[in-house]
């Protein structure tokens, strides 16, 4: 399948303005399950056969999902799901993905949940219609449905005889609620799930087609900038205009209370008048943040709101040995390669905008209370960004597009941020910390484990429109919603927090801080990647009190066979204990954990070197073990936890925001440094156990705490000395090795 060709015409506007409003936007209580009866996935939500899938008169094989392809390989794995069970080749099936007037409502794209709920959707919705398709058959040729069988796109029976789908399908066919329990096929008959197929969104980006939102050039199409306020919460008190707009190209400058921006014809145009319009610009700044040196200190002082997520036993039980630590994340940031960008046009009345955003009905929402306007009058599409996992500033990039669009209607407006618009302004992960106690007897057992973790919330994403950025300095501005932990068993900043390790004595304490010091929300992996990092660091400083190698200690103290199995793997492939005696400097590190403690497991083993002289870490071999249960694409499995492993090394050793008492000062990639492709891993290699037949357990973020781990552990026993504070910058771990 080729990539989607993103140059928008007129006639291409009109066409998707007027989309068909499938059955489950008109009718989502038409049709009620029978008691107690649940379809699997997001069908559940959507029972309608054509809410998911359609079949034309000519033959197209349509597949729907409100997922988004971000990078994951998702489109990919949909359409094979859909063509397994509707027996086609993979070819034949086009994916609509996350359109508010097309697909359904599966909110975002996150939590990696897009296989767990649209991918087992579409299998079991593709499953159904096979079904049906085979019963059409059967009454069209007379012949029982046992003497039939789907084969490329035409249901054949026993005789020789066939009748393709599309001379089956002649009206509402496919308007039908979904059984709870479908026949799926055997496993063991599958050809393409399970199967290495090639991504269908990789050859237009490797060849330079247009891919992406940043790519968007649609006709007449005006470009915008947006003025962003010096420092959080600045009111804008005056600004002269008049010479902005004689400058060349400018259309139209906007402003609603201290949203301020531009739009002309050419994007330089639009750069040069940003800048005008800054230096004109006159503001009211009240920030006042707290002292980067002093965060932890102030975060655990902030008022916060403590829930026990667990507790058996005394916590406090003494044993022969016991330890006490205390680890430290900083904020970082989504650091997306492409600066956010959307493309609106308001014209009759209606909005449309092409987003990267993860969620376009929340985002829809959000717009049409934003602008007050009819929801049904906003129509927000999916277009892939160029980068990132979480909740950067795709939504608010939208609202600003969406402001100026109606300021010029008739006119498709392009809104792209500056570098230093995205590094200052998008969401951050937020700090946090965790203090652990833990004890083992003299048998090497657990016996005691004590956890509480600090932490702001994990998802600001758009709900009021408070929550984009531009709602909160437009004349009558909003108010952000207010802060909420997401709860368990998910969680968001205890995600993980709860040790998948038995222990007889446990209590985990989460301490969930309203108060905001800087703007935060979802990134990647959520609570998920401080507290695997903190847990598995502490597994291994356990390990070493109980005079344990890491890896047994770890399985000593876990029942679940394919935690085990997994560890395993990762041991086995690595050649985990094998190795003689290492120089100096060198070290092995290891780490596990179930995402979520109940999605993907991932185990990762590595060797890495410290160069004491400047603090320099260099990753040598990287072997993962990832279980996901069965495996669509174990090619996109492979990559996602390669993707995973270099995202997490870089946040691990790099990454951290910076700011000041009024404003974030890393603005730019020399302020705040990314991994580079000379600190790569010398080499990642990626083990996938396929479990056919199991459910979907979802991948995307199962990597990103177990690599920071294995970082940290093989940091330790490289330089015996353990280091609990993020990140592990040369600069850090030279100060703590004591050079």
């Amino acid at each position: 399948m080729n990539a989607p060709d993103l140059r928008l015409s007129r006639r291409l506007v009109l066409a998707t303005g007027g989309a068909l409003v499938v059955s489950f936007a008109l009718f989502p209580n038409a049709f009620a399950q029978d008691a107690g009866a649940k379809p699997p996935g997001d069908l559940a939500k959507f029972p309608m056969l054509d809410s998911w899938i359609a079949i034309d008169a000519h033959g197209a094989i349509t597949v729907f999902t409100g997922k988004a392809e971000l990078g994951q390989g998702i489109k990919t794995a949909l359409i094979q799901c859909a063509a397994e069970e509707l027996d086609v080749d993979p070819s034949a099936i086009t994916l609509v993905t996350a359109d508010t007037e097309r697909t359904p409502n599966e909110k975002y794209t996150a939590g990696s949940h897009s296989m767990q709920d649209s991918g087992t959707a579409i299998l079991n919705a593709a499953a159904q219609v096979r079904a049906i398709l085979i019963d059409l058959a059967a009454k069209r040729l007379n012949i029982p449905v046992e003497q039939l069988h789907a084969k490329g796109g035409s249901i054949v029976a026993d005789d020789g005889r066939s009748v393709a789908y599309k001379d089956l399908i002649s009206g509402r066919e496919l308007h039908r609620t979904a059984q709870a329990k479908p026949s799926l096929k055997n496993p063991k008959d599958y050809r393409v799930v399970g199967k290495k197929f090639s991504r269908v969104d990789i050859p237009g980006k490797l060849t330079g087609k247009p891919s992406y939102v940043q790519d968007l050039r649609p006709e007449r199409m005006l470009h915008a900038r947006v003025v962003r306020p010096p420092s959080y919460g600045a009111k804008l008190t005056d600004i002269d205009i008049a010479a902005v707009e004689r400058l060349p190209g400018v259309v139209k400058v906007v402003r609603d209370g201290s949203f301020l921006a531009v739009a002309t014809q050419e994007e330089f145009q639009a750069i040069s008048a940003m800048n005008a319009l800054a230096d004109a610009a006159k503001w009211d700044e009240t920030a006042q943040l707290p002292k980067q040196a002093d965060i932890y200190a102030y975060l655990r002082k902030l008022p916060s709101q403590d829930t026990t997520i667990l507790e058996r036993g005394n916590a406090g039980e003494s044993g022969a040995r016991s330890i006490r630590a205390t680890y430290h994340r900083p904020y970082q940031m989504h650091g997306s390669i492409g600066p956010s960008c959307a493309v609106a046009k308001y014209e009759a009345n209606k909005l449309t905008v092409w987003t990267h955003s993860q969620g376009v009905y929340p985002l829809r929402d959000s717009l049409a209370k934003m602008l007050k306007m009819p929801t049904k009058q906003i129509h927000c599409i999916h277009v892939e960004g160029s980068g990132c996992y979480g909740h950067n500033a795709a939504d608010d990039v939208a609202a600003d597009a969406a402001l100026i669009a109606r300021a010029v209607p008739g006119r498709p407006v392009r809104v792209q941020w500056m570098r230093e618009q995205e590094h200052g302004w998008e969401p951050f992960g937020p700090a946090m910390l965790s203090d652990i106690y833990g004890a083992v007897d003299a048998g090497g057992k657990i016996v005691a484990w004590q956890y509480d973790v600090w932490s702001n919330t994990h998802s600001m994403r758009p709900g009021g429109p408070g929550n984009l950025l531009a709602g909160q300095y437009v004349a009558q501005p909003f108010t952000p919603d207010a802060p909420k932990p997401i709860p368990m068993p998910e969680g968001g900043g205890d995600r993980n927090a709860i040790p998948i390790y038995s222990a007889p004595n446990i209590r985990v304490i989460s301490h969930f801080i309203p108060q905001m010091p800087l703007r935060v929300s979802a990134l990647r992996g959520l609570g998920a990647y401080h507290n695997v990092f903190a847990v598995e660091s502490f597994m291994d400083e356990l390990a070493t009190a109980a005079k344990a190698d890491p890896v047994q200690f770890r399985l000593r103290h876990l029942d679940d066979p394919r935690a085990r199995d997994v560890i395993n793997k990762a041991a086995e492939e690595f050649g985990w204990g094998l190795k003689e005696k290492l120089a100096r400097g060198h070290g092995h590190g290891f780490a596990f954990a179930r995402y979520k403690n109940l999605a993907a497991y991932c185990a990762i083993a590595l060797e890495l070197t410290v160069e004491h002289e400047t603090g320099v870490i260099q990753l040598g071999r990287v072997v993962a073990a990832v279980d996901s249960g069965q495996a669509v694409n174990p090619d996109g499995i492979r990559n996602q936890i390669e993707g995973a492993i270099v995202q997490s090394a870089s946040w691990t050793m790099l990454e951290h925001v910076t700011f000041n008492a009024r404003d974030i000062t890393s603005r730019d990639w020399s302020s705040y440094p990314i991994l580079r492709f000379p600190a790569l891993p010398v080499s990642v290699d990626v083990h996938v156990i396929d479990r056919p037949g199991q459910p979907f357990l979802g991948t995307g973020e199962a990597g990103q705490g177990p690599m920071a781990a294995a970082i940290a552990n093989g940091v330790a026993h490289a330089t015996g000395v353990r280091i609990r504070a993020l990140p592990l910058s040369p600069a850090n771990v030279k100060a703590a090795i004591g050079i």
